[in-house]
């Protein structure tokens, strides 16, 4: 199970906006490229400002909500409007590792942390993506199975993101939810490649 078995439904209430996008010369890329450099934008506030004024970290969740709707979006506005390239597919892929990673590791300023617990789960969270793009490359589909895959994470954080702000959690918390998430990305990109596998043999 994953949360990015709800996404159809999801793109179901977009549609319209995406039209809407499309009519305003929007492109795929644009959007993809948008929302990494807002994400890089909300992590460093985030490590920067969140420990001293903690309702900052209810960015974390206002923004993954957001960023998972602009996934959507520029893979709408990619297959519905013919806008699917090369360079595309490589923006998707490596602007979702780059947001992922500054926006896990933001957390590392929380006080008492532990940072290797954070740099796990952005490293096995890498590994499950890759684990998932290799599909493509045995001749399969890209793989999106759960666990904890994009939007699973993207959850996990936000919830991190809502109990830090008025202070009901705190760092040692959080260290132990994101070795929880790094084991279940591990689980992730077995199934990910178990499938993969199943799939073109």
């Amino acid at each position: 199970m994953s949360i990015y078995a709800l996404k159809g439904r999801f793109q179901d209430l977009l549609r319209p906006g995406v039209r809407g996008l499309h009519r305003a010369g929007v492109t795929a890329n644009t959007v993809t490229v948008a929302a990494a450099l807002v994400s890089l934008l909300v992590a460093a506030a985030v490590w920067w400002w969140a420990p001293a004024q903690p309702l900052l970290y209810l960015a974390l969740p206002l923004w993954m909500l957001l960023r998972m709707a602009l996934n959507a979006v520029d893979g709408m506005l990619a297959r519905e409007f013919g806008q699917q390239s090369r360079l595309g597919a490589y923006l998707n892929e490596l602007c979702d590792l780059l947001a992922d990673a500054a926006l896990y590791l933001s957390l590392l300023s929380v006080p008492g942390v532990n940072p290797a617990a954070l740099w796990t789960l952005t490293w096995m969270a890498a590994v499950c993506e890759y684990a998932g793009v290799l599909g493509l490359m045995v001749g399969g589909s890209r793989r999106y199975d759960g666990p904890m895959g994009k939007s699973d994470r993207a959850f996990v954080i936000g919830v991190l993101g809502v109990l830090l702000a008025p202070g009901w959690i705190d760092g040692a918390v959080v260290g132990g939810i994101a070795w929880a998430a790094a084991a279940l990305c591990v689980l992730t990109g077995w199934r990910r490649v178990k499938h993969g596998l199943a799939e073109t043999g």
